[in-house]
């Protein structure tokens, strides 16, 4: 059961790849990996916490105050990670910038809370987080990564394509985004598609069998 909600979370309901949520950030911060990397992270932790106090006080938060009421929640953990990461990683916070107090619009974390985390034990409540929160992450790192290794010739700061490599530079630039994003889209799907036939193929052959 845990597990389900885990792989539920990270690939299957996918908020980038299959909801298509939080491409904001997605789309503005992933100009490198290693943004990719911090955003997911940042948004991660919001979610986790987020998740954990929705699924504590669910039952004492006025039915009819309940999103007024998550959005605070999710103000207040942002506030946090903002001041750390201003803090303690001051150049990477200068980079992302803007796009972190953002997270609290974030339709992702506010989604979790009401569709999860308002129906479910605190324990549940934290997979699902880690879940969702792992996958943003997984799939701002692989946009980043994406157009980082086209656009500059490197993965994390490692270069690892030749001198003689032209790099694509339209690739870090907005309309880069949209281009590797939708390559990625259609890798998904492609993936998702071939799973979901071989399981189908599957079941007509249990069944037939049967």
């Amino acid at each position: 059961m845990i597990g389900k909600i885990f792989k539920e979370g990270f690939w299957k309901n996918n908020a980038v790849f299959k909801q298509v949520l939080g491409l904001c950030p997605a789309l503005a911060v992933t100009t490198s990996a290693i943004n990719g990397i911090a955003m997911g992270l940042a948004s991660t932790a919001v979610l986790l916490c987020s998740n954990f106090v929705v699924s504590l006080i669910k039952n004492i938060i006025p039915a009819k105050v309940r999103i007024p009421s998550y959005i605070v929640i999710i103000a207040s953990f942002v506030t946090m990670v903002d001041l750390l990461m201003n803090a303690y990683v001051h150049e990477l916070h200068k980079v992302l910038g803007l796009f972190i107090p953002l997270i609290v619009v974030n339709c992702m974390i506010l989604g979790r809370a009401e569709s999860f985390a308002s129906k479910n034990t605190p324990f549940k409540s934290i997979v699902d987080g880690l879940g969702v929160g792992l996958g943003f992450t997984f799939a701002l790192f692989i946009l980043g990564g994406v157009r980082e290794i086209l656009g500059n010739g490197s993965l994390l700061n490692f270069t690892l394509l030749p001198e003689s490599f032209s790099p694509a530079i339209a690739m870090i630039l907005p309309p880069g985004a949209f281009i590797a994003l939708g390559f990625i889209l259609f890798g998904y799907n492609y993936i998702e598609d071939k799973r979901s036939g071989g399981q189908e193929s599957h079941t007509k052959e249990h069944c037939a069998v049967d």
